[in-house]
């Protein structure tokens, strides 16, 4: 590239990473972002103990090497990604990233697990500003809003809240994330112009394309599509998902003979998912989640260098052969389900 984006920092940054990374349109915000984005749900226990300090250089690596937007969330470990984000930028110049968090969503206990109130969209984002050490957020999400029952708390509570706090100067823009894809569309029709980006996941990867059938109305809303987890939450890599993991078995049984057959041919098959995902025009960003230096190498190689041809045939063999005998491209309504009664049984 010939100009570098409004990110770099010559005394840190990798100008020849820099200049190898593309940088998009971020929406209707004027910001540019790198195609490949960082998200830290991987930073949490949700996928394993991966130590803080691997987590750390993991950071600190994808920000030198291009990568210039974050993703993170009061939810991802009750706070903890949030802080341990927030010491791996310590050194890190401000100028250099762009941060988004999300209100809404904060604790795996189920009566606690969600709040769109006005008051606790203020303080969250008041203590998300303090474990990240920033004056200002760049981007605030409404949280899987797929959970309330009732949307107007979304349009009355939450988002007047970010309005205020964007007015405040604690946020630059407001954006909503969820599964289900009709729900998003909902939501943001509910409140035309007033949200800038949108995040969806798992809805671009090698087992559902669904994000083709909505991605118009994203842009055409003049929304920043925010692509997220093209690895389907761990479910598309060698190493396979958590046992929280909720896709059908079916599904599971489908993916883990493709990466069988993926560590069989000594192929990644975390790298052709990648590799996949990033193929879609349209979104501004692909979000993914890296907690170690390896997992940033992988990602950022699958951007860089593409595959080679023996990915290149495992990746065909598994689109013939395994990925046809997907029954289950997605597990829309497993978790609403499970939580809807599992609040039903807490009520009894």
């Amino acid at each position: 590239m010939d100009q570098l984006p409004a990110t770099f920092v010559k005394e840190f940054h990798d100008e020849s990473s820099i200049r190898k990374m593309e940088y998009l349109p971020f929406g209707k915000t004027g910001l540019k972002v790198s195609k490949i984005s960082l998200g830290t749900g991987t930073l949490s226990n949700f996928y394993g103990d991966k130590g803080e300090t691997d987590g750390r250089k993991a950071v600190q690596l994808a920000l030198k090497r291009g990568i210039n937007y974050i993703d993170t969330a009061p939810y991802y470990g009750h706070y903890r990604a949030e802080e341990i984000l927030g010491d791996a930028l310590r050194n890190v110049p401000r100028q250099a990233y762009y941060i988004a968090t999300k209100v809404g969503r904060y604790e795996t206990n189920y009566e606690r697990m969600f709040d769109y109130s006005a008051a606790k969209t203020r303080q969250s984002v008041e203590k998300s500003l303090k474990l990240l050490g920033v004056d200002y957020l760049d981007v605030v999400q409404i949280h899987d809003v797929e959970f309330v029952d009732d949307l107007t708390v979304i349009w009355n509570e939450t988002l007047p809240t970010l309005e205020k706090l964007r007015d405040e100067g604690k946020l630059k823009f407001i954006g909503v994330s969820a599964y289900p894809m009709d729900v998003l569309k909902r939501v943001i029709s509910g409140a035309p112009g007033r949200f800038d980006t949108v995040l969806c996941y798992c809805r671009n990867t090698m087992i559902d394309d669904s994000l083709k059938e909505y991605l118009p109305f994203f842009l055409d809303s003049n929304l920043a599509v925010v692509c997220a987890s093209g690895h389907g939450l761990g479910l598309l890599t060698n190493a396979g998902p958590q046992a929280w993991h909720p896709a059908h078995d079916d599904t599971k049984q489908v993916c883990r003979s493709a990466s069988d057959y993926c560590i069989k041919e000594g192929v990644e098959l975390g790298k052709l998912a990648m590799y996949h995902f990033i193929q879609m025009a349209g979104p501004s960003t692909f979000l993914s989640g890296m907690q170690t230096e390896e997992l940033v190498e992988i990602n950022l190689k699958a951007f860089y260098n593409g595959l080679s041809e023996r990915e290149k045939a495992v990746m065909e063999y598994l689109n013939k052969n395994i990925f046809t005998k997907i029954k289950h491209a997605n597990w829309e309504g497993i978790e609403v389900q499970r939580y809807w009664n599992a609040m039903a049984s807490l009520n009894k």
